[in-house]
């Protein structure tokens, strides 16, 4: 055998061994697995499951003025869940969540529509996307705060009003209210819907629904029939961000209402202030499965985890 043959057997042999020393050293797929998600996993477990544990453990404890006392009653939970005042938050803050979707809903799916199907410039499109986006760029609380002098008895709305002659007298439901409650609410999460449904809208391809329009399709029945079908992931993802959003907000409520409307979280921040936190946790546990409920219940209109992977 030549030299060269010879040392084309020992590259060979090299490779080989290399190749097999490679397998044995690689790591079992489950186990690459396992240490790809264990970065979330702890995160999670330290900033989740963790405080939900200790609020779960807390919930049950007996309470007096003096302190908490570990023990194992119902009491805090029957109080919570028999009390009609209770009641009306909850039913309060559903109904807050219902409107504010509805409105978020009705702007979101057409401006993301609009954004998606007319504009046909990406550049231009990047540009209101951005501009959408500018409000999100500054402190939630300060864009509360913000209508507050625009809609205010002699705020900058009812000047308007009063200067084109539509009102003689500044109209007092405008501010601290609950009409005031949902135009904030609007303004802070009309975005949260519009992001999700674009990128559905973005997925449809543009000859489906000219081909609709050539078989005799109307407008109206190629919105029904294609387009919201296929854009029911975004609607639904957008929905639980509002529904979420506006359940565990308390902000809003407490400054553009006045006072005079409450939330589920405003009276636990009540419950924590005044040191009651055997209900105050009971009162967290309630809202966490009534959220997890509700977002259940959306999850089962679409498969979210399958349209996203398609």
């Amino acid at each position: 055998m030549t030299t060269a043959g010879l040392s084309s057997v020992v590259a060979v042999g090299r490779g080989v061994a290399t190749s097999r020393q490679n397998r044995s050293t690689r790591l079992p797929p489950w186990l690459v697995s396992w240490l790809q998600v264990s970065p979330l996993a702890l995160i999670l477990i330290v900033l989740f499951a963790l405080p939900t544990t200790l609020f779960l453990i807390v919930s049950f404890y007996d309470y007096d003025r003096v302190g908490i006392y570990p023990a194992f009653l119902l009491d805090n939970y029957r109080e919570l869940l028999t009390t009609p005042a209770t009641w009306r938050v909850y039913v309060s803050s559903l109904r807050f969540a219902f409107i504010v979707w509805a409105i978020t809903l009705f702007l979101g799916f057409n401006i993301a529509y609009f954004l998606i199907f007319h504009i046909r410039n990406n550049i231009t499109r990047t540009v209101l996307f951005l501009l959408c986006a500018v409000p999100f760029w500054t402190s939630g609380i300060i864009r509360t705060i913000a209508w507050i002098p625009f809609l205010g008895r002699n705020g900058a709305f009812n000047q308007l009003l009063m200067g084109l002659g539509i009102t003689s007298h500044p109209l007092t439901f405008l501010l601290f209210s609950d009409f005031a409650v949902i135009v904030t609410y609007v303004h802070l999460f009309t975005l949260l819907m519009v992001g999700p449904i674009a990128n559905s809208l973005s997925k449809i391809d543009p000859a489906l629904l000219e081909a609709a329009v050539d078989a005799g399709a109307s407008r109206w029945r190629t919105m029904v029939d294609i387009v919201i079908p296929l854009s029911k992931t975004g609607i639904v993802l957008g929905s639980i961000l509002v529904f979420t959003q506006v359940m565990g907000d308390y902000f809003v409520v407490r400054q553009m209402s006045g006072g005079q409307s409450a939330s589920i979280v405003s009276m636990l921040s009540t419950e924590i202030q005044a040191m009651q936190y055997p209900p105050a946790s009971a009162n967290a546990m309630v809202l966490v499965v009534f959220v997890a409920i509700l977002v259940a219940a959306m999850m089962k209109v679409v498969d979210v985890r399958k349209e996203l992977v398609k």
